[in-house]
This record gives structure tokens, sequence and C-alpha cells, in this order.
């Protein structure tokens, strides 16, 4: 969830990472009492997020300064429309206008990547999910975009819930544990509201793993006829989660397989940042 508290101290560490000591240009050749007003410029389509964040740019660098958000974050939007405003301080806009522009821009890019993506599943049951392929410090920021182009968030940290990977497994078969007694001894240790998700990469380890009592079976590069195969002897014993090998192009066939969950790195590591601009008028 992406709180005050964390656009505070993420926000306000970019912005002194932005200007340690100030803005020295701006101090240098703006006259102090010099005013501006600033617009948001979509220089294309998409969808729209980090509107707290662009807010908090400003308003951390300048209290003084008034900021109006045109859009809501998930809003849709078309090249040339104004999506926010800025006024006040010509030295204060200019101070925050790069670490505005940059968080704004990669929130919409994620937002706008995530809604193509869903829009290719529609009509199907699956639902689109991001992963922690996210940048580190900016993973609440770049998770609130997903949701925003109408993505799903999956677990949050290592500490939200179990999620035993191939490198899991793989230690725990060196060891010689059986892998549906390794999952029922993990039950016995772990909360009961903690959801256990288990990957595997053939079709002959799903037994175990549902006889170990797994929440979600997850898929990982299987071929679309594994998938199915996967989908039907999971029935509904689990969740049956797909991800690796997922692009825009593969996405549709993948989702008509049947399965729950689709989980795409892509989302956040690939996205390309949306061009938006600041334009000033000088008051």
């Amino acid at each position: 969830m992406l709180t005050a508290v964390t656009i505070t101290r993420v926000v306000g560490a970019a912005l002194e990472e932005d200007a340690p000591w100030g803005d020295l240009t701006s101090t240098a050749l703006l006259p102090e009492e010099a005013t501006a007003t600033a617009d948001l410029v979509a220089r294309e389509s998409g969808v729209f997020s980090g509107g707290q964040v662009f807010t908090a740019a400003f308003a951390l660098t300048d209290p003084a300064l008034t900021i109006d958000v045109h859009v809501g974050d998930g809003d849709e939007f078309a090249a040339g429309d104004v999506l926010a405003s800025v006024s006040g301080s010509a030295r204060s806009i200019l101070t925050a206008e790069r670490v505005a522009l940059n968080f704004t821009q990669r929130m919409s890019g994620i937002a706008t990547l995530t809604a193509a993506f869903v829009r290719r599943i529609a009509g199907t049951k699956a639902r689109i999910a991001d992963t922690r392929k996210t940048t580190p410090g900016l993973r609440a920021f770049e998770r609130h975009a997903v949701a925003c182009g109408g993505g799903r968030n999956h677990r949050y940290s290592l500490s939200d819930a179990v999620m035993a990977k191939d490198n899991h497994l793989a230690v725990l078969q060196r060891s010689g544990a059986d892998l549906a007694t390794a999952l029922r001894q993990a039950f016995s240790r772990l909360p009961h509201t903690t959801h256990v998700v288990v990957e595997v990469d053939r079709l002959d380890q799903i037994e175990a793993v549902l006889d170990g009592g797994a929440h979600t079976v997850l898929l990982d590069n299987f071929s679309l006829g594994d998938l199915r195969a996967g989908v039907a002897l999971i029935g509904d014993r689990a969740q049956a989660e797909a991800s690796g090998g997922v692009d825009l192009d593969t996405v549709r066939g993948i989702a008509e397989t049947g399965v729950d969950v689709i989980s795409v790195g892509a989302l956040t590591h690939s996205a390309r940042a949306l061009d938006l601009g600041l334009d000033v008028r000088i008051d």
C-alpha cells in the first residue's frame, strides 16, 4: 500500500539526492520573487499514476506552491492532455521538476503497460499480477502503479507469504526431504493465515505439491499444452498460476489455458517511462 509516510520518505530522499545543497542554477539565475505556472502535459496517451507523488515533490520543496492534479490515478489520458498544474515560486517549481517527472513518468509507464496486459486477457478468468522484480526502494510506488493499470499485487515481500521456488526445492531435494512432507511440516510452524505457493517446472511435481497442501501451484515456463494439463491436474484443489515467457503476444494464449493468475515481471522491470513534460508559463 502506498502511504503518506512512504511517499514523504522516498520523495524526500530523492529531492535531497537531486539538490543536496539547493538548486544552484535557479538560485544563481532567477529572481527570488519570480513566479510561474507549470503544466504537466502528456506527450503520448496512457494511464496515469502518481498524483500523490507528483504533489509531494513540489509540496516538500515549497509548501507555498499551489498544486492541482486534474486526473485520478488509473485514469486514461490522451496526448496533449494537461494532467496537473503547479503555480508559485519559479525557483521552487524548477527545483522539484525533475524528481516529480521521474516518479510520474515511471509510475504512469508501469500503469500503462499493465493496462495493456489486462486488456489482452479480457473475457478470461485470469488475473495479471506483478512480482518482486521492482526497483529497490520503490516497490510501494511501482506496485501502486500496477494496481492503477488494473493489475493485482503479488506478495509484497519475503515476509508476507511462503513461496518455494526452484532453488528452495533443489536444496530440499539435496537434503533428501520429501516435498509433501516438508510442506506439511512447514504448515505446522506457520500461522494459519499464511498463503503457501510452490513453483514447479514439470507436470510430475504437481501431485506432491497438492499433497502437501499448497494454496497455489506456480507453473513456471510451461508450454500451453502442459499448462492446460497442469490446470486439469490441479482442478479446484489449489490456484493455478503461470509465469515465464509472458509478454503481450503470449499472454492471451496463457490466459485461455484456464490459469487463475499470470505473474509478469516485465510490468515493473521492463516498463518504459511515459513521455510527460512540465511546460512552464511565466506569470
